[in-house]
């Protein structure tokens, strides 16, 4: 069976099953469970799949979203705080975001800036500043994750590595109490960590909704951001561990009353 044969019996079986395990694919098609890890990236970067430790999840649960529809999600509020985080970034700087729908909104608030360079492994950021007073614009190389314009994976993070940016903006999937910034894709966090590692400063854009979300993989934790905006107050344990690392939190509502 060829390559594009196991990927559609793949996702075929996705359909049935919550998840796949390489081993067992393995054995049903007869090849390596080194040719059927290649063969869940290849579905994961089109979106069809989604990694997990020893194999993959349907693409549609719950930690993976429609795109589309994770836009709507408190967009008030993504509005809002983009506005926040735009508001720290100066004129005549460089900028990376990485993928996101809050990161999004970050990016059309600094439409209005002027001679930026902006760096980002996300198609719809790019696109949404073309046109506008920055001064450029890059665009990470890699494979396109079709579902959501993501570029992730090693390429990426190659790519990213090459420069020092002023400003880091990144989002997450959630976020727990004890200070920890998480995500689902071990592939979408080596990105988001390329990003903060190479600015000088670093600022992490999530509503208070990602507290009541769970999630396996760790960014990084708050003491190792320089802001976090977000749309109401966090949890206490987690304002101490920010207070502990001197990470400066900027919440919607305080600004919303000034």
């Amino acid at each position: 069976m060829d390559a594009n044969s196991r990927h559609q019996n793949i996702v075929d079986l996705l359909k049935d099953q919550d998840r796949v395990q390489v081993e067992d694919l393995a054995d049903r098609f007869g090849v390596s469970t080194q040719t059927i890890r290649a063969d869940l990236r290849a579905l994961s970067d089109r979106g069809l799949a989604m990694r997990t430790h020893g194999g993959a999840e349907r693409a549609d649960q719950s930690s993976s979203r429609e795109y589309a529809a994770r836009r709507q999600t408190c967009a008030p509020q993504k509005e809002a705080m983009g506005r926040i985080a735009a508001s720290l970034i100066p004129d005549n700087c460089s900028v990376s975001l990485n993928i996101g729908t809050s990161t999004e909104q970050v990016a059309k608030a600094l439409a209005a800036h002027s001679g930026l360079t902006v760096l980002s492994n996300n198609i719809n950021i790019i696109n949404s500043l073309i046109g506008t007073r920055s001064k450029d614009l890059i665009l990470a190389g890699g494979a396109v994750r079709q579902s959501d314009g993501a570029i992730v994976g090693e390429d990426a993070v190659e790519f990213i590595s090459r420069y020092k940016v002023d400003f880091a903006v990144i989002g997450a999937s959630a976020l727990d109490a004890d200070g920890s910034v998480l995500d689902f894709d071990a592939r979408e966090v080596s990105v988001a960590r390329a990003v903060l590692r190479n600015a000088r400063t670093r600022i992490l854009v999530c509503d208070t909704s990602k507290f009541a979300i769970s999630a396996p993989v760790r960014i990084c934790a708050i003491a190792e951001l320089d802001y976090v905006v977000t749309d109401a107050p966090p949890p206490l344990e987690f304002c101490e561990q920010a207070r502990l690392g001197q990470t400066e939190i900027l919440i919607m509502e305080q600004y919303n009353d000034g």
